[in-house]
């Protein structure tokens, strides 16, 4: 493909190239389907840096113009169809829950996580990882080349200082008071939330989390023998009148949340509900513990982080790479402030010295190149396609008692039935049919919620539907066995 490149002009190359590409995109010379040129041949074609030409389809990607296939390149997005009705329908019931002994289950939630890996063919809608930037290996050399023999000496438990200084100039973009000192780079944020809990928390000790709520902070509390109360989730968030009642009438040492696009249920509070969440922590003396791993990946502006609204260091901050970069990194960070940094920096040195210098001057050079934000913007435009073409495939395949939410960001979201629905039944028979879900009791305090599935809509639109018909057909046999009877009947 040759494209004419005006090198004296004042617009810069990529722009040049995204306007005659979208051009013909929307002229119908490139129809839906149509692949575009691999990076390196049009940047050959056009004698430009492979950069450019990344720079240009970084934008069109995240213009939903165009959409890229792992293994296969860059190809012309379909036209939108109708638009999925964005009114979320969630509306559990309220009990709290107070399980009477831990369950353990997150070693067989995680290893059902690596075994769906194994098996590309897959649909799974049980777990969601993004894919990582086409660049990363590039930049990764890079970092390597640059820090040379310095990667592989012992560093500061406390992290390298660049990459905090860089976390911290994003954090304050998000609203946060906070500088490089009041950071600790930890290996992932589950590291960050074993710091963190095991900081606050005593054998024995109440806790408050939501209800359902992340699978790993039950396990790390069930090890402690930290005694949990759940506080159910509403539309818009944990019920902060129940919270209330449970604050005065056992005094938990923790309130554990995660505000934005909650895991799993997919659901982002609003800034009025942080703000009274705050003034609660500090009413009722109780440390809040805001777990924020899906940070960046929103479809539309979202409120400040719960940490922008504690003035008085009520609220301990955990962030993490995994979910936009790569898992494999392992670099996520705390911040805490200081009457509890030094014991928390203390905690992770007898833990492990200091997490990977290799990983965090990889992601520190990624912050540095400035892709990370152009990365995130592609991130948004694929996962809104994908989220949308989810909610599509779910009101045309799935039962009417079905209740759904719909985040406005995220990997995820939260499917909830009837109580006659066997969600093991589900996930046996749905895994008979090359479609992986998981068994979501695994994120209710001693597994003793509603029928429900948490679906990650990181796949492909022809993914999402064949996935759906057949969790949709399964659902309606489960709920309609009449039904089946009587078609067999027939036939």
């Amino acid at each position: 493909m040759k494209i004419p490149i005006d090198r004296q002009s004042g617009q810069a190359l990529y722009l040049q190239i995204r306007d005659r590409l979208k051009h013909l995109i929307q002229s119908g010379v490139m129809p839906p389907g149509h692949q575009l040129p691999s990076i390196r041949g049009l940047a050959d074609a056009i004698q430009v840096n492979k950069l450019t030409v990344i720079e240009a389809y970084g934008m069109l990607e995240a213009d939903g113009l165009i959409q890229a296939r792992p293994g296969s390149g860059y190809f012309v997005s379909q036209p939108p169809s109708a638009s999925p009705s964005l009114e979320p329908t969630f509306a559990p019931a309220q009990s709290v829950i107070i399980p009477e002994h831990p369950c353990g289950s997150f070693c067989k939630f995680y290893n059902g996580f690596t075994e769906a890996n194994r098996h590309p063919d897959r649909i799974d809608f049980g777990f969601g990882v993004p894919q990582p930037p086409e660049d990363l290996s590039r930049i990764a050399r890079r970092a390597m080349t640059d820090v040379g023999d310095r990667l592989f000496h012992y560093n500061q438990p406390q992290g390298q200082l660049m990459l905090r200084q860089q976390i911290a100039q994003q954090l304050i973009q998000l609203g946060l008071e906070v500088s490089a000192d009041d950071l600790i780079i930890t290996t992932g944020s589950q590291q960050g939330l074993f710091l963190a809990i095991h900081h606050f928390v005593r054998p024995g000790d109440w806790v408050v989390v939501e209800s359902p709520t992340y699978a790993g902070t039950l396990a790390v509390l069930d090890t402690l023998g930290a005694r949990v109360i759940g506080i159910p989730m509403t539309a818009e968030g944990m019920n902060l009148e129940l919270l209330e009642q449970y604050l005065k009438s056992h005094r938990p040492r923790l309130i554990f949340t995660i505000s934005t696009f909650h895991n799993p249920t997919g659901i982002t509070t609003t800034q009025a509900h942080r703000q009274q969440l705050v003034a609660l922590a500090k009413q009722y003396e109780c440390p809040i513990l805001e777990d924020n791993a899906y940070e960046g990946l929103n479809f539309e502006p979202v409120p400040p982080p719960i940490k922008a609204f504690d003035r008085e260091g009520w609220v301990t901050y955990l962030g993490t790479f995994s979910k936009t970069l790569m898992p494999g990194l392992r670099v996520g960070y705390i911040v805490t402030n200081r009457q509890n940094h030094q014991t928390l920096l203390s905690r992770k040195l007898l833990y492990d010295l200091h997490s990977s210098t290799v990983s965090q001057a990889i992601v520190s050079e990624y912050l540095a190149s400035g892709h990370y934000r152009r990365h995130i913007n592609r991130l948004r435009a694929t996962h809104l396609q994908s989220r949308n073409a989810m909610l599509q495939a779910m009101e045309k395949h799935f039962p009417e008692e079905a209740t759904w939410t719909v985040p406005q960001g995220g990997l995820f979201l939260w499917v909830q039935f009837p109580e006659c629905v066997s969600i093991p039944a589900l996930c046996r028979d749905a895994i008979a049919q090359n479609v992986a879900i998981f068994d979501s009791s695994v994120f209710f305090p001693g597994q003793k919620g509603y029928p429900a599935l948490r679906l990650s809509f990181l796949h492909s639109a022809e993914d999402i539907e064949r996935g759906a018909i057949v969790l949709g057909n399964l659902l309606k046999r489960s709920l309609h066995p009449s039904r089946n009877i009587q078609r067999k009947a027939v036939a």
